[in-house]
């Protein structure tokens, strides 16, 4: 078997002898939405996989506004491997939660029945500008893209921000992980709105180092385990009482959070499936 992760390579004629050609898809949405609009060049790109896989866990059910039907679609989640992301010292030494992001994209875009689902996560993060105003914990964004005037206005309203490109090398990106109290984030609304499932392999890695997720609700909570560890949310009451049961017993939420990366996105099992999935064992 093949996996064009992504499928960020672009396919020749050879690659058509493969006997077992797997897309894994980690953005749900733009492929399904122009499979269903009837993009004729994405619906021949796709029919050359034997198997298409995504990380929008929940498309196919009910609840999920994301077209599907001319394709099957298989579910699947990030890996990590758990050890590699072990928390050293003493996990009340880390003061922030954290986030390592980009602000603003102006593609992928996609419009369903009308409907406008954006792809930049500016948009989320700006509902959530005061927040830091309303809790107790530091919060602390890494990122890129954004301007000097965006920043001044989220520094004014209390949070941190240093520049993603510092900590871009795998080293010092898992340091800054196992450095943080947790993860405050948003989803993109493509994510968000159409209730896909989607589940971030960033929020994976703090997990496995222990270290509890306050993450924007997509349909996953449909899957995964919720209330300690990970704590969904919706709106900014839900962070803030999130953040603060968190600060309330930190030990049991991190505990927790290490189990949810065990037993759910460890890369034996996530990987053990997908291959069995496609005939491989």
């Amino acid at each position: 078997a093949v996996i064009n992760l992504c499928g960020s390579h672009e396919l020749r004629a050879e690659h058509d002898q493969i006997s077992c050609l797997v897309y894994l898809e980690t953005d749900p949405v733009p492929k399904q939405v122009a499979v269903a609009n009837g993009d004729l060049e994405t619906i021949a790109n796709l029919e050359r996989y034997r198997y298409l896989f995504t990380y929008g866990e929940n498309i196919g059910a009910d609840d999920c506004l994301v077209p599907v039907g001319h394709f099957t679609w298989h579910a699947t989640r990030p890996p990590v491997i758990v050890d590699w992301w072990q928390p050293h010292g003493n996990l009340r030494a880390a003061k922030t939660f954290t986030t390592v992001t980009s602000w603003t994209h102006t593609w992928n875009d996609v419009i369903w029945q009308d409907e406008r689902w954006r792809w930049s996560k500016h948009y989320e993060f700006r509902k959530f500008q005061a927040l830091p105003q309303h809790c107790s914990m530091p919060l602390e964004l890494a990122v890129v893209g954004i301007s000097d005037d965006e920043a001044d206005q989220f520094r004014a309203s209390g949070w941190h921000l240093r520049p993603s490109s510092e900590i871009s090398e795998p080293n010092v990106y898992r340091e800054y992980i196992r450095g943080s109290l947790g993860e405050f984030t948003v989803a993109k609304e493509q994510y968000v709105r159409p209730r896909t499932g989607w589940f971030s392999d960033r929020s994976v890695c703090y997990l496995a180092a222990g270290r509890p997720v306050v993450t924007q609700e997509t349909g996953f909570s449909n899957f995964l385990p919720c209330g300690e560890g990970l704590l969904p949310f919706m709106t900014e009451e839900d962070v803030i009482a999130a953040l603060e049961a968190i600060a309330g017993d930190y030990e049991r939420h991190s505990a927790a959070a290490l189990k949810i990366a065990r037993e759910y996105f460890d890369a034996n099992d996530v990987l053990h499936r997908l291959t069995a999935t496609i005939g491989l064992l």
